[in-house]
């Protein structure tokens, strides 16, 4: 059965959430870890929903869930 819209997934909702509270976490970050860590941490981020997206894309269930697990 294909997902027929990733945004209505709750675990894609939750993720967008996730990188919104990340991104206003990591203001408050002293200025020297803003630029190293904080890359690290806003792209991981990023990297969650992102994968859930390219995954709903892929042509199968099973590479969706390889995707899924990759977020994870």
């Amino acid at each position: 059965m294909k997902i027929s819209d990733y945004k209505l997934l709750d675990v894609w909702q939750l993720s967008i959430n996730t990188v919104k509270d990340v991104y206003v976490l990591l203001r408050e970050l002293p200025s020297l870890e803003r630029y190293g860590l904080a890359d690290q941490i806003r792209r991981s981020s990023v990297s969650i929903p992102s994968n859930i997206a390219e995954g709903h894309g892929r042509n199968s269930n099973k590479e969706f869930s390889r995707f899924l697990l990759i977020a994870r």
